[in-house]
């Protein structure tokens, strides 16, 4: 019985070691000074699943949010019950937002047939917002987008332990553009109206530690939403 306590502590005590491991993996790794992007690998167990249409009021554009979706081995591929088949969505949505873990979307006109692809390149998509305010004041319809897009940790796989990034686009997917800066993570926007801009923030891993910590530094941004490019401008205000 001694015996059995002994190896139960021990085993809590690396059990404990593995966590606090896990925890302070870094979010970035660099192999070299040319910050060398590292593409995630595919995996070949999940398939893609695209749910059903999303339309933001006031716009013309259908959105097709898409993900990937395991199915369990060894269990039929014709027969689900109901819970699975409530499983096959991949994303959440309300008014004006859409959230989950998504692999792209596609964008489709109303009265079209044609289905648009948001992007080639491997993204995992966190968040999008449509800029309702904006575009009830402008006309202008944009798409603001929380995203990882490559295998910062270098870990083979794409997820949230990897930088996240901001992109922007129009509400039919074109113009999909990256406002954030590359190896920069994102931390937060808004948008004020009365100057139309979009305001964010970042932070740099200055001392070149993975990590995004007390010693880094945080850049302060905006994007003239009006401004045909969307250049991205820094300020100070500290």
């Amino acid at each position: 019985m001694k015996n059995f306590s002994k190896y139960s502590v021990l085993a809590f005590i690396l059990l404990l070691v593995g966590c606090k491991e896990e925890t302070e993996k870094p979010k970035v790794i660099y192999e070299n000074t040319s910050k060398e992007r590292s593409e995630p690998k595919i995996d070949t167990s999940k398939i893609l699943v695209a749910d059903l249409p999303i339309q933001m009021e006031g716009t013309s554009v259908l959105l097709f949010p898409i993900g990937e979706f395991t199915v369990a081995s060894g269990r039929s591929k014709t027969k689900y019950s109901s819970s699975e088949r409530e499983s096959f969505v991949v994303s959440n949505s309300n008014e004006y937002e859409i959230t989950g873990y998504l692999s792209n979307f596609k964008f489709q006109q109303i009265g079209s047939d044609s289905l648009k692809v948001l992007t080639d390149k491997p993204v995992l998509i966190e968040r999008v917002t449509y800029l309702k305010s904006i575009a009830d004041k402008t006309k202008k319809q944009f798409l603001v987008y929380v995203l990882e897009d490559m295998d910062s940790n270098k870990d083979g796989k794409l997820d949230s332990n990897d930088i996240k990034d901001l992109y922007i686009s129009a509400i039919d997917g074109s113009n999909f553009k990256k406002l954030s800066v590359e190896f920069q993570e994102f931390i937060d926007w808004n948008v004020i109206d009365s100057q139309n801009r979009l305001y964010f923030r970042t932070i740099e891993d200055i001392n070149k530690n993975g990590a995004f910590d007390k010693d880094d530094k945080v850049h302060y941004q905006y994007v003239d939403l009006m401004d045909k490019e969307l250049k991205v401008v820094e300020y100070n205000p500290i």
